[in-house]
Formats: structure tokens, C-alpha cells, sequence
């Protein structure tokens, strides 16, 4: 099984960006430790960020035949690119959308997504372990599926 996990904007900067709201620990951090899980569970990571719409998008489709599913945390562009989205069809891979907040409890205009009407699952508001439940929920629901 061969997952990627992709970052959108400003991401770069957790730890050191509104603490109070996403935490203190930082995007390598979060990132380290999924790897870890994956390797213990003979998952393959691959970890990518950006804050270009168009570089998420190039990587959406270098994906393409290369791995089962994406996990992804479009940070704002969750609810402003349909770039984004029509990647992720176009795809056909399956994703997970994860936040580290809940975004219901945020701004009216970050009530909106447009990718998680076609996602598998949506994780939001458990902070960095909305990385480790989406990593377990697109495992589980991928393992259903070859058990198929």
C-alpha cells in the first residue's frame, strides 16, 4: 500500500502559526511520525506541501498509478480551489480531507469544502491527531477493499 500525504498553504508554518488554533508542533514533526507509523505498518508515505495551488495540483497528478490514496490537507484552499478538486477526480484516487481544527467552529466562509463531497472521510478538530485518524481510516477502508 502506498499512501501520499499532501499540505496545502501556510502549513509550512505550524508551530509558529496561531498556536492557540493548530497547536505547537510543527509540519516535520507531524510528518516523522506518520512516516513511523507507516513503516510499522509496511505502509509506504510519501509527504508533500506546498502553498501553490499549482504545485498541489502537479503532484495530484504525478500520483496518478502510484499510489492507492491521499491524504490531504488543503489547508485554505479547501474552500477556494476547484482546481483542487477537479485534480482529485480527475485522479480517481481515493483521499481522505483532514484538518487539524474543526472548521464548523470557525468562520462562516471555512464552513464550505469543495473536496469533501467526493472524499472518502473527513477528519477535522483533533489537532495533530486528525493526521493519525485519517492514516487509520484510509488504511482500514483500503484493506476492506482488497479483502473485497
Amino acid at each position: 500500500m502506498h499512501l501520499l500525504l499532501i499540505n496545502g498553504p501556510n502549513l509550512n508554518l505550524l508551530g509558529q502559526r496561531e498556536p492557540s488554533i493548530y497547536g505547537s508542533i510543527t509540519l516535520d514533526s507531524i510528518e516523522l511520525a506518520l512516516e513511523e507509523k507507516a513503516k510499522e505498518a509496511g505502509v509506504k508515505l510519501d509527504c508533500f506541501q506546498s502553498n501553490c495551488e499549482g504545485a498541489l495540483v502537479d503532484r495530484i497528478h504525478q500520483a496518478i498509478g502510484k499510489v492507492d490514496a491521499i491524504l490531504i490537507n488543503a489547508g485554505a484552499y479547501t474552500h477556494t480551489s476547484v482546481a483542487l478538486r477537479d485534480a482529485l477526480l480527475g485522479a480517481g484516487i481515493p483521499y481522505v480531507e483532514l484538518h487539524l481544527s474543526n472548521t464548523y467552529s470557525r468562520e462562516e466562509f471555512r464552513h464550505n469544502s469543495f473536496l469533501s463531497d467526493r472524499a472518502v472521510g473527513v477528519v477535522s478538530g483533533f489537532g495533530v491527531m486528525s493526521y493519525h485518524l485519517a492514516f487509520e481510516g484510509i488504511v482500514d477502508y483500503l484493506s476492506e477493499d482488497e479483502g473485497t
